[in-house]
């Protein structure tokens, strides 16, 4: 395992070239992600390589393309999920709402209230469960609750529910 003081130097040598090269490929946040990830494996190593700055520049070129192919296949994959995702709504022929509208509604509300209600009526959450994952009060759990089942409302029994705002 590498020293400190080897670490150290290397880095303040190195860092912020090797966060400028791996931007060719990333974001900036993500380059800098990179950057780290390759000193973390450095630190791993018994001794310091031959030629330290050629092997850092190597291995931020391949942690950065590994990185694009594994966004890459993340966009895929969510895309592919987006499109084959089951319904949140199964219509029923007694059903006094369209299911599709009813999830088109649902989609519209505000991130935070649209999460609260899926939490409370899918995962059968209770208000107070709600408030901890939320990291919000309960009373502000219930507001928005009330809130988002009163749009929804408001919402389906319109005429034209989605032009409504």
């Amino acid at each position: 395992m590498l020293g400190p003081e080897i670490l150290s130097r290397l880095f303040a040598a190195h860092a912020a070239g090797l966060t400028l090269y791996a931007s060719q490929w990333l974001e900036r946040a993500a380059a800098e992600d990179v950057v780290h990830d390759v000193f973390l494996h450095l630190m791993d190593q018994d001794r310091e390589p031959a030629s330290a700055k050629a092997w850092l520049y190597r291995s931020v070129r391949n942690a950065a393309v590994s990185a694009i192919r594994s966004q890459s296949r993340r966009r895929t994959h969510e895309k592919s999920a987006a499109t084959t995702r089951p319904d949140w709504f199964v219509p029923g022929d007694d059903d006094a709402i369209d299911a599709a509208q009813a999830q088109q509604v649902l989609e519209a509300l505000e991130k935070d209230q649209g999460e609260i209600v899926t939490l409370r009526i899918w995962a059968q959450m209770s208000f107070k469960e709600i408030a901890a994952i939320a990291d919000l009060p309960l009373s502000t759990v219930f507001d928005r609750y009330r809130t988002a089942l009163d749009e929804i409302k408001r919402k389906l029994e319109s005429p034209c529910p989605m032009n409504k705002t």
